[in-house]
């Protein structure tokens, strides 16, 4: 069928484009000292008892799903919030006490209240141009983002994380890479406390939702040796816990960049201490 060797040649597109990228510099995180390693369980019970309040964006997404259960998990906050466009439904009790805020992203102005009294702020808001097409996706990936980024400087965040992509660039031909560079620099300008950018490769997990690109690439991937595909692709759950490692350890006045080789080494940093 035409609409199948098209989304097939996107999908070729997509891997292609990924392994054009340049080779990454290993950034900030990567090559944890066994000092730094082993100061993480600390860093983290230093964290709790600071009674911090954090909300997500796109908690619904294959992502912000594994953050909140990574962030429960660790119970690094006294208040969890999610921010969305409809409220989630969970049957674990471990997810009792968590607030959400359901909002009109086209009209983010009335809804500021629910971006007030955060200290941090993730943000794994993302569609595709499959899905939305190159408005839709422009709109969501770029101006729901930086919408969000300002109410929640305003409402007092000081730690705004967001995900973002490997190869981002405002000047890349690709728009995918183009808009994920624009709203970078973009919520720059905000001048959060602390601001911190992950850019990881192809995410590795099962998605409900179908999104044939990331198949054949994450099917690619795997018949690649550890070595190469390491480069290039990660698994969600490495990139939350590189968010929350990362969150913990004293930060940059500037912004942060962590590519693809400093998430696989921050994620996995003290897996052997559990």
């Amino acid at each position: 069928m035409p609409g199948s060797r098209a989304l097939g040649a996107a999908a070729i597109a997509v891997v292609g484009a990924l392994l054009l990228l340049r080779p990454e510099d290993a950034g900030p995180g990567a090559g944890l000292s066994m000092a730094e390693t082993q100061a993480l369980p600390k860093l983290r019970e230093d964290f709790r008892m600071q009674n911090k309040s954090v909300f997500i964006l796109g908690a619904s997404g294959e992502t912000g799903k594994v953050l909140l259960k990574e962030l429960l998990e660790q119970n690094l906050f006294s208040r969890v919030t999610l921010i969305g466009r409809r409220k989630l439904t969970f049957e674990e009790e471990a997810y009792k006490n968590v607030n959400q805020e359901v909002v009109d992203f086209e009209k983010l102005d009335d809804y500021a209240s629910a971006f007030q009294g955060h200290d941090v702020g993730f943000c794994c808001l993302g569609t595709t141009r499959a899905k939305a097409g190159a408005e839709g996706f422009v709109r969501v990936d770029r101006d729901y983002v930086l919408k969000s980024a300002e109410l929640a400087k305003t409402g007092g965040c000081k730690h705004f994380n967001l995900l973002s992509s490997r190869g981002a660039d405002r000047a890349s031909k690709f728009l995918y890479l183009q808009v994920k560079g624009e709203t970078e620099a973009r919520v720059e300008e905000l001048k959060f406390d602390r601001y911190s950018v992950f850019r990881p490769g192809v995410l590795l997990c099962d998605r409900q939702e179908s999104r044939p690109g990331e198949w054949l690439a994450r099917k690619f991937f795997s018949s690649l040796p550890n070595s190469w595909a390491s480069g290039l692709s990660v698994p969600v759950v490495t990139v939350v816990r590189a968010m929350l490692n990362n969150m913990v350890r004293p930060g940059s006045t500037e912004m942060e960049v962590l590519e693809n080789k400093a998430i696989q080494a921050l994620g996995k940093a003290d897996i052997s201490l559990k």
